[in-house]
Protein backbone atom coordinates (compact mmCIF):
# COMPACT_ATOMS: atom_id res chain seq x y z
CA UNK A 1 0.00 0.00 0.00
CA UNK A 2 1.68 3.46 -1.55
CA UNK A 3 1.58 6.27 0.95
CA UNK A 4 2.22 4.76 3.79
CA UNK A 5 3.74 7.51 5.86
CA UNK A 6 0.74 10.12 5.47
CA UNK A 7 -1.39 7.36 7.10
CA UNK A 8 0.65 6.73 10.51
CA UNK A 9 1.05 10.91 10.50
CA UNK A 10 -2.46 11.35 9.72
CA UNK A 11 -3.62 8.91 12.95
CA UNK A 12 -0.96 10.35 15.10
CA UNK A 13 -1.83 13.28 14.65
CA UNK A 14 -6.19 12.04 14.98
CA UNK A 15 -5.00 10.65 18.51
CA UNK A 16 -3.19 13.43 19.71
CA UNK A 17 -6.13 15.53 18.77
CA UNK A 18 -8.54 12.89 20.65
CA UNK A 19 -6.33 13.46 24.15
CA UNK A 20 -6.82 17.40 23.02
CA UNK A 21 -10.11 17.19 22.81
CA UNK A 22 -10.84 15.21 26.26
CA UNK A 23 -8.62 17.38 27.97
CA UNK A 24 -10.18 20.79 26.53
CA UNK A 25 -13.74 18.68 27.36
CA UNK A 26 -12.87 18.33 31.58
CA UNK A 27 -10.49 21.46 32.09
CA UNK A 28 -12.23 23.85 34.35
CA UNK A 29 -10.40 26.94 32.45
CA UNK A 30 -12.45 28.07 29.94
CA UNK A 31 -13.50 31.13 32.13
CA UNK A 32 -10.82 32.74 33.99
CA UNK A 33 -11.07 35.72 36.27
CA UNK A 34 -9.72 39.21 34.77
CA UNK A 35 -7.80 42.20 36.78
CA UNK A 36 -8.76 44.64 35.26
CA UNK A 37 -8.06 47.12 37.88
CA UNK A 38 -4.77 48.79 39.02
CA UNK A 39 -4.54 46.60 42.10
CA UNK A 40 -1.65 43.77 41.84
CA UNK A 41 -2.68 42.36 44.87
CA UNK A 42 -5.13 39.37 43.67
CA UNK A 43 -6.51 37.57 46.64
CA UNK A 44 -8.85 35.11 44.13
CA UNK A 45 -8.81 33.40 40.95
CA UNK A 46 -11.95 32.06 39.67
CA UNK A 47 -12.03 29.36 37.16
CA UNK A 48 -15.25 28.47 35.00
CA UNK A 49 -15.36 24.99 32.97
CA UNK A 50 -18.29 23.03 31.51
CA UNK A 51 -18.69 20.66 34.46
CA UNK A 52 -17.21 22.83 37.38
CA UNK A 53 -15.93 26.08 38.98
CA UNK A 54 -13.07 26.34 41.15
CA UNK A 55 -12.04 28.98 43.70
CA UNK A 56 -8.65 29.68 44.39
CA UNK A 57 -8.31 32.31 47.36
CA UNK A 58 -4.79 33.65 49.01
CA UNK A 59 -3.00 30.75 50.89
CA UNK A 60 -5.80 28.39 50.23
CA UNK A 61 -5.92 25.65 48.47
CA UNK A 62 -7.81 25.38 45.07
CA UNK A 63 -11.84 24.50 46.03
CA UNK A 64 -13.86 22.90 42.42
CA UNK A 65 -17.27 22.55 43.20
CA UNK A 66 -19.50 21.02 40.63
CA UNK A 67 -22.86 22.34 39.10
CA UNK A 68 -25.91 20.92 40.84
CA UNK A 69 -27.97 21.47 38.34
CA UNK A 70 -28.52 20.57 34.50
CA UNK A 71 -31.82 22.53 34.19
CA UNK A 72 -30.45 26.29 35.94
CA UNK A 73 -27.51 25.75 33.47
CA UNK A 74 -27.85 28.60 30.66
CA UNK A 75 -28.15 27.26 26.97
CA UNK A 76 -24.81 28.28 26.09
CA UNK A 77 -22.71 25.64 28.84
CA UNK A 78 -25.34 23.41 27.90
CA UNK A 79 -25.05 23.32 23.79
CA UNK A 80 -21.18 23.19 24.76
CA UNK A 81 -21.26 20.28 26.44
CA UNK A 82 -23.01 18.47 24.58
CA UNK A 83 -20.69 19.21 21.58
CA UNK A 84 -17.57 18.61 23.08
CA UNK A 85 -19.13 15.07 24.13
CA UNK A 86 -20.68 14.18 20.90
CA UNK A 87 -16.74 15.23 19.87
CA UNK A 88 -14.88 13.35 21.95
CA UNK A 89 -17.06 9.97 20.63
CA UNK A 90 -16.40 10.99 17.16
CA UNK A 91 -12.81 11.37 17.72
CA UNK A 92 -12.33 8.22 19.53
CA UNK A 93 -14.51 6.35 16.60
CA UNK A 94 -12.46 7.95 13.98
CA UNK A 95 -9.59 6.77 15.84
CA UNK A 96 -10.73 2.97 15.59
CA UNK A 97 -11.80 2.78 12.43
CA UNK A 98 -8.26 4.63 11.43
CA UNK A 99 -6.70 1.58 13.23
CA UNK A 100 -9.04 -0.99 11.53
CA UNK A 101 -7.37 0.07 8.21
CA UNK A 102 -4.04 -0.01 8.44
CA UNK A 103 -1.80 -2.31 6.81
CA UNK A 104 -1.06 -4.71 9.66
CA UNK A 105 -4.48 -4.90 11.05
CA UNK A 106 -6.48 -7.95 9.62
CA UNK A 107 -10.02 -6.42 10.64
CA UNK A 108 -11.09 -6.65 6.43
CA UNK A 109 -8.28 -9.40 5.59
CA UNK A 110 -6.14 -8.72 2.60
CA UNK A 111 -8.77 -6.35 0.95
CA UNK A 112 -6.75 -3.05 0.34
CA UNK A 113 -9.72 -1.18 -1.29
CA UNK A 114 -11.84 -1.74 1.83
CA UNK A 115 -8.58 -0.30 4.34
CA UNK A 116 -8.51 2.60 2.23
CA UNK A 117 -12.04 3.33 2.45
CA UNK A 118 -12.01 2.75 6.12
CA UNK A 119 -9.36 5.31 6.59
CA UNK A 120 -10.67 7.63 4.35
CA UNK A 121 -13.69 7.80 6.34
CA UNK A 122 -11.49 8.19 9.54
CA UNK A 123 -10.43 11.53 8.51
CA UNK A 124 -13.77 12.69 7.59
CA UNK A 125 -14.66 11.85 11.17
CA UNK A 126 -11.34 13.40 12.22
CA UNK A 127 -12.60 16.74 10.26
CA UNK A 128 -15.68 16.95 11.73
CA UNK A 129 -14.80 16.15 15.04
CA UNK A 130 -12.77 19.60 14.94
CA UNK A 131 -15.76 21.40 13.46
CA UNK A 132 -18.13 20.54 16.55
CA UNK A 133 -14.82 21.23 18.93
CA UNK A 134 -14.91 24.98 16.82
CA UNK A 135 -18.17 26.09 17.01
CA UNK A 136 -18.60 25.78 21.30
CA UNK A 137 -14.65 27.21 21.83
CA UNK A 138 -15.62 30.14 19.44
CA UNK A 139 -19.30 30.90 20.49
CA UNK A 140 -17.84 31.12 24.45
CA UNK A 141 -14.54 32.97 23.32
CA UNK A 142 -17.22 35.19 21.52
CA UNK A 143 -18.93 35.59 24.60
CA UNK A 144 -16.16 36.33 26.92
CA UNK A 145 -15.10 39.29 24.92
CA UNK A 146 -18.13 40.86 24.26
CA UNK A 147 -18.72 41.11 27.91
CA UNK A 148 -15.13 42.13 28.60
CA UNK A 149 -15.49 45.54 26.96
CA UNK A 150 -19.26 46.02 27.93
CA UNK A 151 -19.31 48.46 30.07
CA UNK A 152 -22.57 47.51 31.79
CA UNK A 153 -20.71 44.37 32.61
CA UNK A 154 -19.40 44.87 36.02
CA UNK A 155 -15.85 44.63 36.78
CA UNK A 156 -16.24 41.81 38.89
CA UNK A 157 -18.18 40.06 36.16
CA UNK A 158 -16.04 40.39 33.39
CA UNK A 159 -13.69 36.90 32.28
CA UNK A 160 -10.71 36.38 30.33
CA UNK A 161 -10.41 33.71 27.64
CA UNK A 162 -8.64 30.12 29.52
CA UNK A 163 -6.04 27.91 28.71
CA UNK A 164 -9.06 25.35 27.89
CA UNK A 165 -9.89 27.33 24.58
CA UNK A 166 -6.53 28.19 23.26
CA UNK A 167 -6.10 24.21 23.83
CA UNK A 168 -9.63 23.87 21.88
CA UNK A 169 -8.20 25.62 18.99
CA UNK A 170 -4.92 23.85 18.76
CA UNK A 171 -6.97 20.59 18.82
CA UNK A 172 -8.73 21.62 16.21
CA UNK A 173 -5.53 22.51 13.94
CA UNK A 174 -4.40 19.21 14.73
CA UNK A 175 -7.67 17.55 13.96
CA UNK A 176 -7.77 19.38 10.40
CA UNK A 177 -4.16 18.28 9.40
CA UNK A 178 -4.46 14.22 10.83
CA UNK A 179 -8.23 14.49 8.84
CA UNK A 180 -6.36 16.19 5.58
CA UNK A 181 -3.74 13.92 5.33
CA UNK A 182 -5.74 10.76 5.71
CA UNK A 183 -8.28 11.79 3.26
CA UNK A 184 -5.14 12.89 0.81
CA UNK A 185 -4.29 9.12 1.70
CA UNK A 186 -7.84 8.05 0.21
CA UNK A 187 -7.72 10.18 -2.89
CA UNK A 188 -4.22 9.29 -3.87
CA UNK A 189 -4.96 5.53 -3.96
CA UNK A 190 -8.15 6.12 -5.79
CA UNK A 191 -6.63 7.70 -8.53
CA UNK A 192 -3.99 5.64 -8.32
CA UNK A 193 -6.60 2.42 -8.96
CA UNK A 194 -8.45 4.83 -11.41
CA UNK A 195 -5.17 5.29 -13.86
CA UNK A 196 -4.25 1.57 -13.12
CA UNK A 197 -5.96 -0.25 -16.46
CA UNK A 198 -7.65 -3.57 -16.08
CA UNK A 199 -6.17 -6.57 -15.16
CA UNK A 200 -4.76 -8.33 -18.31
CA UNK A 201 -7.05 -11.65 -18.99
CA UNK A 202 -5.45 -14.98 -19.26
CA UNK A 203 -6.07 -16.45 -22.63
CA UNK A 204 -6.91 -19.78 -22.72
CA UNK A 205 -5.75 -22.03 -26.11
CA UNK A 206 -8.14 -22.40 -28.31
CA UNK A 207 -7.38 -26.20 -30.06
CA UNK A 208 -6.44 -25.69 -33.72
CA UNK A 209 -9.29 -26.96 -36.21
CA UNK A 210 -9.16 -29.43 -38.30
CA UNK A 211 -8.51 -29.12 -41.43
CA UNK A 212 -10.43 -29.57 -44.40
CA UNK A 213 -8.73 -32.41 -45.89
CA UNK A 214 -11.56 -33.66 -48.53
CA UNK A 215 -11.06 -30.17 -50.65
CA UNK A 216 -7.04 -30.97 -50.28
CA UNK A 217 -7.32 -34.31 -51.55
CA UNK A 218 -10.01 -32.67 -54.33
CA UNK A 219 -7.56 -30.22 -55.56
CA UNK A 220 -4.54 -32.45 -55.37
CA UNK A 221 -6.23 -34.81 -57.49
CA UNK A 222 -6.78 -32.36 -60.02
Amino acid sequence: MAFYPLQIAGLVLGFLGMVGTLATTLLPQWRVSAFVGSNIIVFERIWEGLWMNCVRQARVRLQCKFYGSMLALPPVLETARALMCVAVALSLIALLIGICGMKQIQCTGSNKRAKVYLLGTSGALFILTGIFILIPVCWTANIIIRDFYNPAVHVGQKRELGVALFLGWASVAVLFIGGGLLCGFWCCNRKKQKFRGPAPRHSVPHPDKPRNTTMLSKTSYI
